[in-house]
């Protein structure tokens, strides 16, 4: 396995003290705060020191991966911008359907079950009693479905929640929301999300910290989602966390982030006294790469050890020593796979992506078109699967400036930012070669 890279390192040479490998310790009001990190690689003996595995933050094909961002991008350039135009107004001419990528968006491959088992089985080869907690994002419908089997009665109904905050937009993991009021939950935040009214996001988030058994955890916080000006990101998160870091429980480690983030959240978590926990942020098809151990025997237990406890054991497999260029390939190639074992429907990939028709309501792209979608809109596909971190930016992350090696071989993207915002991260000059290869394109 290749060593682990300068973001492990780091942590170490700053925090290791005698045998306890922490990321760091501090007292609050709330007691002591206590974060650790092991690596299977170099601790697997210990890892069976605990009584089970906690596997966060992870998508079914009930999250809605939107495709907006798309066109933005191609309107950053006179070519792009040029080409884009034209093919819309092909598309409407040929087959009567206005492209509108704001209102597209595709879906992951796995369904509830598979993406329960996806990390179940990772757990419990490490011999460990599995939690799992699916995030699909502002939706519990693959939860809710799981706890109609009694197998899975014990599943935690699960969010990831996009708030509005001023310029800037977060994502929060809200985990175990209580089943006899999910739904009211869910409604009440869908509600404060489209009002964008910062007082009744506080007030949810206050309300939520009164539910005793709940998580609320800080997904990927560093994470400027819109690319909006680094300054005006930074105001906007420090805003939020001054009115609501009190109802917060932890900050989240992300799987699908770059070093350099990860060190920044470490370096946040330390500044506001938080405590630092996994998440996977899986889409594809491989399990997530951070988890957490607790000797707790359920959810709600583990809650408990977060919220009072003030300790967080982040356990890190070695898939993600692997560089992440090539892990977000890897997941863009789950995402565009044929899964002829999938029900009808769900087997190609322009049966998981939707867009809106003739008559306004989305629907699979596959059937908008005799024939299948145009081809390009196909490249288009790629090109956002591929360039977006929605949910986490494949191209943006191929940076050579970055602290990992993100190059895959013979890859000719130049000049990425890495900043990751939908897409925001990808050179123009990269898209370009990318749709138009050997000169430009003819319409379809």
């Amino acid at each position: 396995m290749p060593e682990v890279t300068s973001l492990f390192k780091w942590i170490v040479s700053r925090t290791r003290q005698g045998k306890t490998p922490t990321i760091g310790s501090k007292w609050d009001s709330g007691g002591r705060v206590q974060n650790q990190l092991l690596l299977l690689s170099k601790d697997r003996d210990r890892v069976l020191c605990w009584r089970s595995g906690v596997s966060l933050h992870s998508h079914t094909r009930h999250s809605r991966e939107g495709l907006g961002f798309i066109a933005k991008l191609m309107e950053r350039r006179g070519r792009t911008h040029r080409w884009f135009e034209n093919q819309k107004a092909t598309c409407l001419r040929r087959t009567g359907i206005a492209l509108d990528l704001e209102h597209a968006y595709w879906t992951p491959p796995l369904c509830e079950r598979q993406a329960h088992e996806v990390e179940r089985r990772q757990i419990a080869e490490l011999g460990l009693r599995p939690m799992v907690s699916l995030t699909d994002h502002d939706r519990i419908d693959a939860n809710v479905l799981l706890r109609e089997d009694p197998a899975f009665e014990d599943t935690p109904i699960s969010t990831e929640w996009t708030i509005p905050f001023g310029d800037a937009v977060f994502h929060f993991g809200v985990h175990n929301l209580p089943a006899a009021t999910a739904q009211e939950w869910m409604q009440a935040m869908r509600e404060a999300t489209a009002s964008a009214d910062e007082t009744r996001i506080l007030g949810l988030f206050a309300e939520l910290n009164g539910v005793r058994e709940a998580l609320v955890i800080f997904n990927h916080p560093l994470w400027n989602f819109f690319d909006i000006p680094a300054e005006r990101f930074t105001y906007e998160l420090t805003r939020f966390l001054k009115a609501g870091n009190e109802y917060v429980h932890a900050f989240e480690l992300n799987g699908m982030r770059n070093h350099e983030e990860n060190r920044g959240v470490i370096r946040l978590a330390e500044e506001w006294n938080q405590l630092l926990i996994s998440g996977g942020d899986r889409h594809g098809c491989e399990p997530n790469t951070w988890l957490n151990l607790t000797n707790a025997a359920d959810f709600a237990e583990f809650a408990e050890e977060i919220r009072t406890g003030r300790q967080s054991t982040v356990l890190v497999m070695p898939q993600y020593a692997v560089p992440l260029g090539w892990r977000l390939y890897q997941t863009f190639t789950h995402v565009i796979a044929e899964y002829p074992e999938h029900p009808e429907g769900r087997q190609k990939w322009d049966e998981r992506t939707f867009h809106p028709g003739r008559d306004g309501l989305v629907a699979p792209m596959k059937g908008l078109w005799l024939g299948g979608p145009p081809g390009f809109l196909k490249k288009i596909f790629a090109a956002a699967m591929m360039g977006s971190r929605a949910p986490f930016g494949l191209l943006g992350r191929w940076n050579a400036g970055a602290n990992e090696s993100l190059r895959l071989p013979g890859q000719r993207w130049a000049g990425a930012s890495g900043r990751g915002g939908f897409g925001d991260g990808i050179a123009d000059a990269g898209l370009e070669d990318y749709l138009y290869g050997s000169g430009e394109p003819a319409a379809d």
